[in-house]
């Protein structure tokens, strides 16, 4: 009689990383400068016959963790986690991530933000699934969509208006544009032909990347307020503080902070900015705020002031973006539309997850 043994590599954890260096279709202007190209690392764990994955997404000029010794960030991480017995990664999965580990890798919100989704990766496909379910829903099974805004890049005027009629065509019910590049009277006969050609429901936004100064967010808002803006996000630099609370307080468009949010890892921190500056709305970017677990603390927050909230990708690839939309999609609350248009504009991107239909976003069949 033959029996069946395990084979004992199975149990060991092995940890690994590689990067892989976006190229975008088009140059992606943003107030701070054009990107041509985006760093991308992945983070996989394997044990236990079961493989997770996630992406970290980092973006250069914005992200807390863009400095020297990434690369070997990762390399510490996935040492420690190679450590590991595997009954206690699979507890990890199972039950969460130790508080002790978040506050270590606090610092560093994009790797952070790697491993809570290879763990959930993981999890799935522990159970028999294929990796790529995170949070089952009905999104993550294809079956329904997220209502996302529809982004107009920064450009030329003609360039812009081009965006805007195809995001039009394409039955965007909320776009956003970025400003603060051009001229403000050329940006805003942009945005009013936007209003002059779309029906009176569509919901238009404006990101400011933080271009303006207190005297010329407040002179911009209050050009742009006859248009029927939905906000203005981050207006001023998330340095100026005190411009942000006078704008806040005093423009006539509510106002997005976007910027302002990176880097506030502590409670304190977090709590005075939102009581200081009190601004309408707030905007998560997982992998710019820690992953999942900070974007909630930071929903939790909000919500008890009574600041609205959106979520928005960070320029990630197929493998973050559909790790985003799928937490996104399980939200309590979620209201109006989310910032999850980003997932095709790379020559180089991963097998897609996901696709965007008549001004939403849709999951492929996992």
């Amino acid at each position: 009689m033959q029996t069946n043994v395990r084979n004992p590599c199975f149990d060991v954890m092995k940890a690994r990383y590689w990067a892989h260096t976006y190229t975008f279709k088009r140059p992606a202007g943003t107030s701070r400068g054009v990107l041509t190209q985006k760093p991308g690392y992945f983070l996989e764990v394997s044990v236990l016959d079961a493989t997770g994955q996630g992406e970290c997404g980092l973006l250069p000029g914005l992200s807390l963790d863009d400095r020297p010794g990434y690369e070997d960030a990762l390399l510490r991480l996935c040492a420690d986690l190679s450590a590991l017995e595997s009954e206690e990664w699979k507890a990890w999965c199972l039950t969460g991530i130790p508080r002790a580990v978040a506050q270590a890798w606090k610092q560093w919100p994009s790797i952070f933000f790697a491993l809570e989704q290879a763990c959930l990766s993981w999890k799935d496909a522990f159970h028999g699934g294929t990796g790529k379910i995170l949070f089952p829903s009905a999104f993550a099974y294809g079956e329904a969509p997220i209502a996302i805004n529809g982004l107009l890049w920064m450009g030329d005027p003609c360039f812009l208006s081009d965006q805007m009629e195809a995001r039009l065509t394409e039955g965007f019910q909320c776009l956003k544009m970025k400003i603060g590049a051009l001229d403000g009277s050329a940006e805003k006969a942009v945005l009013t032909d936007i209003r002059r050609l779309s029906p009176p429901s569509l919901e238009l936004r404006v990101d400011a990347n933080g271009a303006f100064d207190i005297a010329g967010a407040l002179s911009a808002m209050e050009s742009l307020a006859p248009l029927s803006l939905h906000s203005v996000e981050q207006p001023c630099s998330p340095l100026d503080n005190a411009g942000l609370q006078k704008v806040c307080l005093e423009g006539a468009v509510p106002t997005a902070l976007d910027e302002s949010l990176i880097g506030l890892t502590e409670s304190d921190d977090r709590d005075r900015l939102l009581d200081t500056l009190r601004p309408a709305y707030i905007v998560l970017k997982p992998s710019l705020l820690g992953g999942f677990s900070s974007c909630e603390d930071w929903i939790q927050r909000a919500e008890l002031r009574g600041i609205g909230w959106w979520i928005t990708s960070a320029l990630e690839g197929s493998v973050g973006l559909s790790a985003i939309a799928q937490w996104t999609a399980v939200l309590p609350h979620l209201m109006g539309y989310q910032g999850l248009g980003t997932g095709s504009l790379y020559t180089n991107n991963l097998p897609p997850r996901t696709f965007v239909k008549e001004g939403a976003l849709w999951t492929h069949e996992a």
